[in-house]
C-alpha cells in the first residue's frame, strides 16, 4: 500500500466507524440509497444509522471495489461461508 500523507492519516482519524449487519439498498432513476445498521435475533426491526447516497455509476464502481476486496480476502484468508445457502 502507498504511505499515507500527514493530510490523510488526519482525515482518516475524523472518521467514525460504525458496525453493520443488516444493509436495505434502494433506487430511484437518479441515485442509489444504501442504509447500512444492525439487526439482531432479539430485535423485531433493525436499527439504522447510516445511509449513504449516490449516483448509479459510483454505486456500480463501489460493486466493482468490493467484488475485487472480497477475492482479494479470500486469497489472503481463505473461503468463507456465506450468510444466505443462496449465495
Amino acid at each position: 500500500m502507498p504511505e499515507e500523507s500527514k493530510e490523510d492519516t488526519g482525515a482518516r482519524a475524523e472518521i467514525e466507524g460504525k458496525y453493520a449487519n443488516y444493509f436495505q439498498v434502494g433506487h430511484n432513476e437518479f441515485e442509489f440509497l444504501i442504509d447500512f445498521g444492525q439487526k439482531y435475533s432479539e430485535a423485531k426491526d433493525p436499527q439504522f444509522h447510516t445511509r449513504i447516497i449516490t449516483s448509479p455509476s459510483y454505486a456500480k464502481e463501489l460493486m466493482k471495489v468490493l467484488s475485487e476486496s472480497l477475492s482479494q480476502y479470500q486469497k489472503t484468508f481463505g473461503s468463507f461461508r456465506p450468510l444466505r445457502d443462496d449465495e
